[in-house]
């Protein structure tokens, strides 16, 4: 068969599944519902989402729908970016940033290049292989960008933004069926099975050049996403000693840090990640089920442990405090070593994953706004006031064009070469760029806690529902506890 007569199978089958959603009450009707009534959103929220969507909307390119992974320095396109850039699309529908005719139409120029673009073993030439998309991907070919990965955790994010918009999109507009059409086709294409060469784990990875990375994703970090989506699949889904297999290493990562008894994972983007589409909300697994807790309570000591770390300060940091944290990977001022007042070394990096444990020996003092902001939902009495407070007193440094710049270190007050941002005399480093995924991440969870719209879609969606009970979650919104 012919990749044309397939598409056209595929477009079949996806009309089908998502008529037999709108039957059962799915697609936008079920987005009425509000998250909370009466919200009174602070007008910096409301400023800052509306600037983070226009760095989707601005820095597209508009020819295949790919978003640049850093802005403004020049850069490649970061899969993943792409991914939180089509959740972002419908947001600004209601927000009425733009129209759903403009959205869709940005929608389906994206989804037709992802569905049409080269997939093949070869390192060069092609976008992806076995259904999954590389990494990093050229601005303007939409080929592979220098020696990036084959990944799944970026796939996975990519494919949420796209089931986010078959679900969204369910109107009889001839592009909107072929959204529906496109996202389905994307999604079955993958080969979920083909990632376990050390089944039942999933590999982070594939090389053309080495093949399979060495790193296989167990718990507890942002890949749960990954094994919701390959246990949803309709085409090639994992086993379910999949998820068995992601949770075994949980018992290493729980116990109480800074007076919270949780799963901890050091870096915020991985407590916010797979919440940022799925509605993890009074649903359990059977880990978790142990436990006494959701994932979603989970996130939220998470966020509190953040600033209970900020208040103890182990590295002395300048300005920590109750309302000054925020720790995750993100851009930083150089990978140097330099001896403060006392003669002690401080050593500093560039791009990092840094997060909090008790010596603070994976902080180097610089903070990331959305790590902050896209806890938004989980603990609001926290970072409201975090938020408001950064922006009043470094916002002539920190918040611009597309709001919050990627971080800051004000503790950081050398005049020296750095690899990226600026130093600012008297203030500190500050980064130059705003980041795809961090910008993301930020825009949509401000959504979540105005309205769960995102959440309340991918309710919606049969193959997020699938994955989620085929790992075992139940109570809530899925249903009986079995």
């Amino acid at each position: 068969m012919s990749r044309q007569g397939a598409t056209i199978v595929v477009a079949l089958i996806a009309t089908a599944v998502l008529m037999i959603m709108v039957l059962n009450g799915g697609g936008r009707a079920a987005a009425e519902e509000p998250l909370r009534a009466g919200v009174a959103v602070n007008p910096v929220l409301v400023d800052l989402q509306e600037r983070t969507f226009r760095f989707f909307w601005d820095t597209a390119n508009p020819e295949n729908g790919l978003i640049p992974d850093r802005h403004p320095t020049p850069s490649y396109s970061s899969i993943a970016a792409v991914g939180f850039g089509l959740t972002t699309y419908p947001i600004g529908v209601e927000r009425g940033y733009v129209t759903r005719e403009e959205a869709r139409q940005r929608v389906v120029k994206t989804l037709r290049f992802f569905a049409d673009a080269p997939q093949g073993p070869e390192p060069r030439g092609v976008t992806g292989y076995r259904g999954f998309f590389y990494h990093f991907l050229d601005m303007k070919t939409g080929q592979r960008f220098e020696d990036s990965e084959l990944s799944t955790v970026d796939t996975a994010i990519l494919l949420a933004g796209a089931l986010f918009c078959q679900s969204y999109f369910d109107g009889p507009d001839p592009e909107e069926v072929e959204i529906r059409s496109l996202a389905e086709a994307i999604y079955r294409r993958v080969d979920w099975r083909w990632a376990q060469p050390k089944a039942p784990a999933i590999s982070l990875g594939w090389l053309p050049e080495e093949g399979f990375l060495q790193y296989d994703w167990r718990g507890y970090n942002e890949a749960m996403l990954v094994y919701l989506l390959a246990l949803g699949s309709p085409t090639f889904p994992v086993d379910l000693d999949a998820w068995q297999e992601w949770t075994s290493t949980y018992d290493k990562h729980w116990g109480t840090f800074f007076g919270q008894e949780h799963l901890s994972f050091g870096p915020l983007f991985g407590h916010q990640y797979t919440h940022v589409w799925v509605d993890l909300r009074d649903i359990r697994d059977a880990y978790m089920q142990r436990r006494g807790l959701d994932y979603f309570e989970n996130s939220r000591r998470a966020v509190q442990a953040q600033r209970a770390y900020a208040v103890a300060n182990p590295r002395r940091c300048r300005d920590y405090g109750e309302s000054m944290w925020g720790i995750t990977a993100s851009d930083g001022p150089a990978d140097v070593e330099i001896p403060d007042p006392t003669g002690r070394s401080q050593r500093f990096r560039s791009y990092a994953a840094r997060g909090i444990d008790l010596t603070g020996k994976l902080d180097d003092c610089t903070l990331a706004p959305t790590a902050v902001v896209a806890s938004l939902p989980f603990a609001p009495d926290l970072v409201i006031p975090a938020i408001l407070e950064m922006h009043r007193r470094y916002g002539e440094h920190i918040y611009s064009k597309y709001g919050f710049l990627d971080a800051f270190n004000r503790t950081f007050t050398y005049d020296i070469p750095l690899r990226h941002g600026r130093h600012v005399p008297e203030f500190g480093w500050v980064a130059s760029d705003y980041l795809g995924i961090d910008q993301g991440a930020s825009l949509v969870m401000i959504e979540n806690y105005r309205s769960a719209l995102v959440w309340r879609v991918m309710r919606q969606n049969p193959y997020v529902r699938r994955g989620l009970q085929q790992a075992g979650f139940s109570g809530g919104w899925l249903g009986p506890r079995r």
